[in-house]
């Protein structure tokens, strides 16, 4: 804890003076050279509404007329103390102060400040209330030195830990707004005289950490004088004591033990503290590039500002108004030439020690802000060019040099009519300028439509040009009307075009946007990652089948549909064979499909009568069942047709499922039950449904029962009683007697694994959810969570944990998404619906990979089909099958897919998009680098799949006002951004939001990721 000092003064020169009532509250102020300020400073309270205040005042060695001013205040108002004293600083001053103040709080005024009238009366009751000490906190105005105020600066909200936050990375409150406990100040042990600038800053930062309360009181009520001189004005001096602050607010938290994983960690680590006030004093004093390395050194670590932009671009924007002493920020056009250079070398020092094209990014969002404060005026800054045109008077327009991005705002008739953002390739003609008026801003109805002899020319030539498409219209019968509105709007608008533009001017001209026509889309298709292409077509003619009979016939089209050697189905078959009594002398298999069971049943009674519905399934079973005696297949509906009598033993298994009700299920278990011997047997196995039970695991299966109805209905029966039961996590078996009592045995079993991913991807783990079906019927949304994922692996250097989900996590991941009736779209499918532009039904989710890491196919995929979902994996095309070295600075470095890999997971489903060649950030690109890059990774994506890539993920999110119009032109129609929020109507296209599945928090926050806070996530 640094060192702090409160001075023991020297007898006041007129103690007789002393006010003889005790103040309500006592201001300390310090005062070198103040002579001038003095009386408005010490004026503002004497016109307070509340007159019981004491001000104490210590000149702090001046050498003006301060201390004669200071005798004059006091001889004639009793409420003003003063005191004298060899010059120490501002704190020292303060400390002095306080000794001789009597008030029970206290205010720190400077000698050149004022104060409301209202000041005391509105904040003492705030300051004095409550039995824990209260900080009370206001709003304030800074005024020039020519008296013109500035704008209010509204203070944030300090309530709880925040106050901890906020002070820790820069000080959110002026000095003299605030007021506080006479007791708290002499606790903290004052202020820091070792500081001689933040030393307030410092204060407040410990009275958050010894947990006081900060209430904030409406309105502005204290006032700011701005001048020459300050100790502002010395940004080496500032940095230096803000670096000391943040770092003491670093050893106050690991001392209180704040979690350092907190989300809010990130705003409060010292380094962003230290660099807020490099930029906000660099901006306030204009430093230029050596003063900027000065400040630079007295970093102990300079941060990477991706990430931050935003955040730096208001604290650059107020040090450049307050240093230039204006009120808003259009006002520093005017003054462009003047904080011009300092600022771009600012701009470059961020671009030096951040991620590349973090500098862009700032200068781009600064130009906003600035011009958005006024579009009407043009300027240009950096790689930015503002322009304003009026649709009426358009001009040809030069390109700055060094400009790249423009920044078009149209005026028509002196109303604003929208502004473009986009690349810049050379000079704007006027052709050029009426293209992006129509094609980017859709104001064609804007443009003056003369009734001039060009312009009727114009649209006679281009009703010639399209005769044909109009006689070809003419001879359809449907749809005419709307396909003609179209093709006269069509030849109107290059009718104005041509109108509009003078053709004696050279066409320069920008390239063209790419555009995006509205085209319908179908409703999406939920379909697992690795389901073919036939699959989909077994499904309609399945969907077409007229008859059971028919239905079945053309399920069994394909051999082994049920993957009947799979692990699963092996593991359940033995399990089954485990309850079949021995001594059985003739048994019945219903629905025995191509006769796998069947030959195992054979080995355990003495002659087995197999049937199935399929004529093809039974031909299969025949031929597998050859040679083998006690064996013989019929074709048989054991619903419609008679079963043969007099069984010992009947399995009837997975097949009660398809039964229409309840009841018929219930009157084909009595026909069965009828066709038992007593004394005779019937084992069936049938899985978990959740449509059945749906507070449990199971299967998504859209038949009308499961296990549970099928037990309650064949134990109700008065012939057949329940003897024993395997009960496993996904089914039951279940060994029924034709006999009047038993005693029921359970067993707890485990199913087979691994499960093949068609019957994976069919179960719903976990309890109640939501179903998918229900959702689709009843639920619409206009805004989509499309989830960023990079690595499913276990390994990888430490710090770069967030980008890693532990594949179990993942698998709980997808568990809970399928549970809560999500199906997942493609960037594909997610583009036309977002073209559509309506609701979209259930609830979609969009999952995407960026880097096409190994572990995609190794780990991510398996559990991706498991669970029925596709995915987009983004690619750096020049990097595939080698090595992330992207990440080479933190560690080791991952492997990526190869081309043979992709293919294999293209041909199964999963969709791949651009993570663009070399990984470079976008915005570290200049125009014609990007566009190439750009369209060779696409490129080399088509000729790799054989199909049309369209979809792009940019590297780190870099993205800027250029990027979405540069990939436009090079074939895109869906981008992905890093921006944290859900996909909407609303977003760009080709800079669409997606939310970060982080792997470094807990399982729960996957859940409020999705919205669900409380839901289960396994």
């Amino acid at each position: 804890m640094p060192k702090r000092r409160l001075v023991c003064p020297s007898p006041l020169e007129d103690a007789g003076m002393v006010t003889a009532s005790k103040p309500d509250i006592s201001f300390l102020i310090p005062a070198y050279n103040a002579a001038e300020t003095l009386a408005d400073c010490l004026g503002s309270l004497q016109k307070q509404s509340a007159s019981n205040w004491q001000a104490v005042v210590v000149d702090d060695g001046s050498k003006d007329d301060t201390w004669n001013v200071l005798q004059g205040f006091a001889k004639a108002d009793s409420r003003i103390l003063i005191h004298r004293q060899a010059n120490a600083g501002a704190a020292a001053a303060r400390n002095a102060a306080a000794e001789f103040a009597t008030g029970p709080l206290f205010c720190m005024l400077d000698a050149d400040d004022w104060l409301d009238p209202a000041f005391i009366d509105s904040m003492l009751p705030v300051a004095a209330g409550g039995p824990q000490p209260t900080v009370a906190y206001c709003s304030y105005r800074r005024v020039t030195p020519d008296g013109r105020m500035l704008s209010v600066e509204i203070p944030p909200d300090l309530a709880g830990n925040r106050a901890k936050r906020e002070f820790s990375s820069f000080c959110a409150l002026a000095i003299h707004t605030v007021v506080f406990p006479r007791d708290l100040f002499i606790r903290m042990g004052g202020l820091d005289v070792e500081l001689r600038t933040c030393e307030e800053w410092d204060l407040w930062l410990r009275m958050a950490f010894a947990g006081v309360s900060f209430q904030q009181v409406e309105g502005c009520l204290a006032f700011y004088r701005m001048k020459a001189g300050s100790l502002s004005g010395d940004p080496l001096k500032m940095l230096r004591d803000a670096v000391r602050v943040t770092s003491s607010a670093q050893a106050l938290s690991l001392k209180e033990g704040l979690p350092p994983n907190d989300e809010d960690a990130r705003w409060t680590a010292p380094a962003l503290g230290q660099l807020r006030m490099l930029a906000w004093a660099a901006s306030v004093n204009l430093c230029g590039e050596d003063e900027l390395a000065a400040l630079a050194e007295l970093l102990p670590d300079f941060p990477n500002a991706s990430g931050y932009e935003s955040f730096l671009t208001e604290v650059i924007l107020h040090g450049l108004q307050i240093g230039r002493k204006v009120a808003r920020s259009d006002e520093l056009i005017d003054l462009l030439e003047l904080w011009k250079p300092a600022f771009l070398d600012l701009i470059q020092l961020l671009e030096r020690h951040s991620l590349p094209g973090t500098g862009r990014r700032v200068e781009e969002l600064v130009v906003w802000s600035i011009s958005a404060s006024d579009m009407s005026r043009s300027f240009a800054l950096g790689h930015l060019q503002v322009v304003a045109i009026d649709i009426d008077k358009l001009t040809w327009i030069t390109k700055v040099d060094g400009a790249d991005t423009l920044l078009l705002h149209v005026f028509a008739g002196g109303r604003y009519v929208g502004s473009h953002v986009g690349p810049l390739w050379g000079d704007l003609s006027i052709h050029a300028q009426v293209r992006l008026i129509i094609n980017e801003l859709q104001a064609e109805d804007r443009l003056p439509a003369p009734l001039t002899f060009s312009y009727a020319r114009s649209w006679a030539t281009g009703a010639i040009r399209n005769a044909r498409a109009f006689s070809e219209i003419m001879r359809q019968r449907g749809g005419r009307r709307k396909r003609l509105k179209h093709l006269f709007k069509t030849i109107q608008l290059t009718a104005l075009v041509e109108a509009a533009v003078n053709w004696r001017e050279a066409d320069a001209g920008l390239p063209e946007a790419a555009t995006h026509p509205r085209q319908p889309s179908a409703a999406p298709v939920v379909a697992s990652a690795d389901e073919p292409a036939e699959t989909a077509g077994k499904q309609a003619a399945l969907s077409e089948a007229t008859t059971k009979k028919e239905y079945w016939e053309r399920f069994f089209e394909r051999p082994d549909p049920w993957n009947y050697v799979s692990v699963y189905e092996q593991v359940k078959y033995e399990q089954t064979l485990g309850l079949i009594p021995e001594g059985v002398g003739k048994a019945l298999e219903l629905a025995c499909a191509e006769g796998l069971f069947t030959i195992k049943l054979a080995q355990k009674v003495g002659f087995v009568t197999a049937a199935d519905i399929s004529g093809r399934a039974v031909e299969r079973a025949t031929e597998r069942c050859r040679g083998i005696a006690n064996v013989e297949l019929r074709v048989l509906d054991f619903v419609e047709d008679e079963l043969p009598p007099e069984q010992d033993l009947i399995v009837c298994s997975e097949v009660l499922y398809f039964m229409d009700d309840e009841a018929s299920l219930e009157q084909v278990c009595r026909k069965v039950a009828a066709t038992l011997k007593p004394g005779g047997y019937l084992v069936t196995a049938h899985a978990h449904l959740r449509r059945d039970e749906p507070d449990r695991t199971g299967f998504d299966w859209d038949n009308p029962f499961g296990m549970g109805t099928i037990k309650n209905v064949l134990s109700n029966l008065p012939d057949l009683v329940l003897e024993e039961t395997i009960e496993t996590e996904l089914y039951a078996i279940h060994r029924f007697a034709k006999r009047n009592t038993a005693r029921p045995v359970v067993h707890i079993a485990p199913h087979g694994v691994p499960l093949d991913a068609n019957v994976a991807k069919c179960i719903i783990w976990g309890p109640a959810g939501v179903d998918r079906e229900v959702a689709w019927t009843n639920e619409a949304v206009t805004s989509i969570p499309v989830l960023m994922y990079h690595r499913i692996a276990l390994d990888g250097p430490d710090s770069l944990r967030r980008f890693r989900i532990a594949p179990e996590t993942f698998r709980k991941q997808m568990q809970f998404l399928r549970r809560q009736g999500y199906y997942a779209l493609t960037a594909e499918s997610l583009t036309n619906l977002l073209r559509e532009g309506k609701p979209i039904q259930g609830r979609p989710v969009v999952l995407t990979f960026d880097d096409a890491y190994l572990d995609f196919l190794t780990d991510a995929f398996p559990i991706l089909a498991e669970n029925g979902f596709s995915a987009d994996v983004f690619v750096v095309t020049d990097k595939v099958g080698g090595r992330s070295d992207w990440d080479a600075g933190y560690g080791d470095t991952a492997p990526l897919m190869a081309w043979g890999d992709i293919q294999s997971l293209h041909r199964q489903g999963i969709r791949f998009g651009s993570h663009l060649a070399s990984h470079r950030p976008a915005s570290s690109l200049d125009n014609a680098t990007l566009l190439g890059e750009a369209a060779l990774s696409r490129d080399a994506l088509e000729s790799r799949l054989g199909e049309a890539v369209r979809s792009i993920a940019l590297p780190f999110g870099s993205t800027d006002f250029r990027v979405p119009g540069i990939l436009a032109q090079a074939g895109y129609e869906i981008g992905f951004s890093t921006k944290p929020a859900r996909t909407s109507f609303a977003d760009h296209p080709l800079s669409l939001p997606r939310l970060e599945v982080r792997g470094d928090l807990p399982p729960k926050a996957f859940a409020e990721l999705m919205g669900q806070p409380d839901a289960f996530i396994g």
